[in-house]
């Protein structure tokens, strides 16, 4: 049933006459509250109202505390979350860092030692080359190790390689850039060596593989009949050629440190030294590119 438009503007205008009557009231009732003393009617009346309101309100708020502390808690749980993988993230950061500072440290700390070992046996003048050892032969007997240098660099065959200990070994084979060596305790290495000290000269042999796969034992052979040797006896390369092998090395070269003898002074002698170098762990290695006919850099 639609209103008469006379009907509907009486309505209207009571509606506003309402409205404007409770916003004078409610001017009338601030002006009063804030004027009046504390201990006024409106005040009275507003102690009253909230002694009656206050226990609705502290029981509403036990009521709903549960359900506000499992919100709290999915919040603290994903604020948690969140710094969780941001520790992670710091953390895995700091251990790369940590490697990282590690491995340049030890790196540092083999090269200084290559330098000072280069710079006491006065090998400057063979062209060292520093090289980066990339792989391991295969077998038990780590015979042979590849290198990152080849003969883009210089590199040729038959070029001795040392480590920061000693003598490692020679190269075998050359690509452009990248080499095989031979160790020194390969079944086919064989170094003109002797003693490092006389008794009254010093011992001569040659050095190869003990034959048994071990990496850290040697032997020297075909010493002079009724040679003197002891042990830690220190070997190093003799530099010259023997019967049975030409030297690829210059002299002086630390090879090992004599660990025991079968048939002492007799013509079968065998001198097994451990090397200074651990052919197992190498990392970094120096090519003598100027020995015996090299071109060096």
């Amino acid at each position: 049933m639609e209103l008469s438009p006379h009907v509907y503007d009486k309505s209207v205008r009571r509606r506003r006459a309402v409205l404007g009557l409770l916003v004078v009231s409610c001017l009338i009732l601030l002006t009063a509250y804030f004027g009046e003393s504390a201990g006024g009617g409106l005040r009275s009346i507003q102690r009253g109202f909230n002694e009656i309101i206050s226990p609705i309100q502290e029981g509403a708020s036990r009521a709903l505390k549960p359900a506000r502390d499992l919100v709290g808690w999915f919040g603290d749980t994903l604020d948690a979350k969140g710094d969780v993988e941001t520790l992670r993230a710091e953390r895995d950061a700091l251990r790369q860092e940590v490697v990282a500072n590690e491995a340049a440290a030890r790196e540092n700390t083999e090269l200084r030692a290559q330098l000072e070992m280069t710079q006491a046996l006065g090998l400057g003048d063979y062209g060292p080359k520093g090289a980066r050892v990339i792989n391991y032969d295969p077998s038990v007997w780590y015979s042979r190790i590849g290198i990152d240098k080849g003969s883009s660099d210089g590199i040729r065959e038959g070029m001795p390689v040392i480590a920061s200990g000693g003598l490692v070994g020679n190269v075998l084979e050359v690509t452009r850039g990248s080499a095989q060596v031979t160790l020194i305790t390969d079944h086919t290495s064989g170094v003109p060596a002797r003693t490092n000290k006389g008794r009254p000269k010093p011992v001569q042999g040659v050095v190869e593989s003990s034959g048994a796969g071990n990496p850290n034992d040697l032997v020297m052979n075909y010493t002079p009949p009724r040679s003197t040797v002891r042990v830690k006896d220190r070997i190093v390369t003799s530099g010259t050629n023997s019967r049975r092998f030409e030297s690829l090395y210059p002299p002086n070269l630390p090879i090992g440190q004599v660990t025991r003898i079968e048939d002492p002074g007799a013509d079968s002698q065998e001198i097994h030294l451990r090397p200074y170098v651990d052919l197992r762990a190498l990392e970094f290695v120096q090519v003598l590119t100027a020995v015996n006919g090299g071109e060096g850099e």
